[in-house]
């Protein structure tokens, strides 16, 4: 889909390198551009690392890259960035506001010498801040923390350095827009997205109960505020997740637990009415979910539509897929991968030589 697409990819850590990752999946040519010796930092996060000792988390979010290692206070390395960002489509970075212009380089020098380029920059809390931007100081300043976790624990953070995700999934959206305004009109753009930002953006529901109850949210740990049942039973041998979203759906729930008291009971006919009984809806369906094991429920919620799932592992849910130690999960959207992740600057004496022609050396290009 974006086959011929040209990324300069001066990003490292997580939300910059699956941005360009996800374009890489859909055909893009991305040039990975990292500091000699040491790398993107998260070459060194680790273990594990694989038997070629590359990290799992650097793995995570850098196929279909080739790698340049360049420094730009070197006048070669800056010269062999900026000549590679005058033939690209799109230049993402996540540098601290200045870094690149101390070097005389930077959007506004690129931009000006080429409108048409779209150059996207991902910060931590915006343009204008310099703090570094970690997911886990994203996560407990957006919010997200305070709702997360058990009603009477602390405050706790996602599994998934999530906001660093979603920021990462934002500036691949917004990058796409600005291509497509280009397309239109010859001019590109510099966007800006801030994990920050991205995560504030993500409350969604739970911001707009706030602004319209006036009352700040609570954790409700694996139930839900606004929806009832919906939340973690535990089955005879596993736990596993019930989430009725509408009346009808209770009804059928009701059938397939065979709780007809609850089922008939009037009261409990609307979710507003079993949100005000909650904790006798939920102690009824927990007693019945207890009895039998959670395949013995799933089958039956699923048979009469309703949504429900089996609290799975990560080793359970890898064996389902076609995912590899060395390139990872497929990809989220239509795309292939046609390279792994590359060793640092292992493409940077093909670079210099043959410029953005070197990614269809590798084989890498797509058709």
């Amino acid at each position: 889909m974006l086959t011929r697409l040209r990324i300069l990819d001066l990003t490292r850590v997580l939300a910059g390198p699956l941005c360009t990752m996800i374009l890489g999946d859909m055909g893009a040519d991305v040039i990975k551009v990292e500091r000699p010796v040491v790398g993107d930092e998260t070459r060194g996060w680790g273990p594990p690392f694989d038997s070629e000792g590359a990290s799992a988390y650097f793995l995570s979010v850098n196929r279909n890259k080739l790698s340049i290692a360049a420094d730009f206070a070197a006048d070669a390395d800056l010269g062999l960035v900026t000549s590679l960002a005058n033939e690209a489509d799109v230049v993402v970075e996540n540098f601290l506001p200045g870094t690149l212009e101390r070097h005389g380089w930077g959007a506004d020098v690129a931009r000006a010498a080429r409108p048409e380029l779209v150059w996207c920059t991902i910060t931590g809390f915006g343009a204008e801040s310099r703090r570094p931007g970690y997911d886990f100081v994203v996560q407990a300043e957006s919010g997200w923390m305070s709702i997360t976790g058990a009603p009477d624990g602390e405050p706790m953070k996602h599994g998934v350095a999530l906001a660093d995700v979603i920021a990462g999934k934002d500036a691949c959206v917004a990058i796409l827009a600005a291509l497509v305004s280009r397309s239109r009109t010859g001019v590109g753009r510099h966007v800006h997205i801030s994990l920050a930002a991205s995560a504030e953006a993500a409350l969604v529901n739970v911001a707009q109960n706030t602004l319209v109850g006036g009352l700040p949210p609570a954790r409700w740990g694996n139930a839900h505020a606004n929806l009832v049942p919906y939340q973690l039973f535990q089955a005879s041998d596993r736990p596993l997740v019930v989430a009725v979203g509408n009346d009808s759906q209770w009804q059928a729930a009701m059938r397939a637990l065979e709780l007809a008291d609850l089922g008939s009971d009037e009261a409990l006919a609307t979710n507003a009415g079993r949100l005000a009984q909650r904790e006798r809806v939920v102690e009824a369906i927990g007693r019945r979910i207890a009895t039998h094991a959670a395949t013995f429920w799933l089958d039956r919620l699923e048979s009469v539509g309703v949504p429900c799932g089996i609290v799975r592992t990560v080793p359970e849910v890898l064996a389902q897929l076609p995912a590899s130690a060395r390139t990872g999960l497929p990809p989220s959207v239509p795309g292939s991968i046609r390279l792994p992740p590359p060793a640092l600057g292992e493409h940077t004496a093909l670079v210099r030589a043959d410029g953005w022609n070197a990614f269809a050396a590798t084989g890498g290009k797509s058709a």
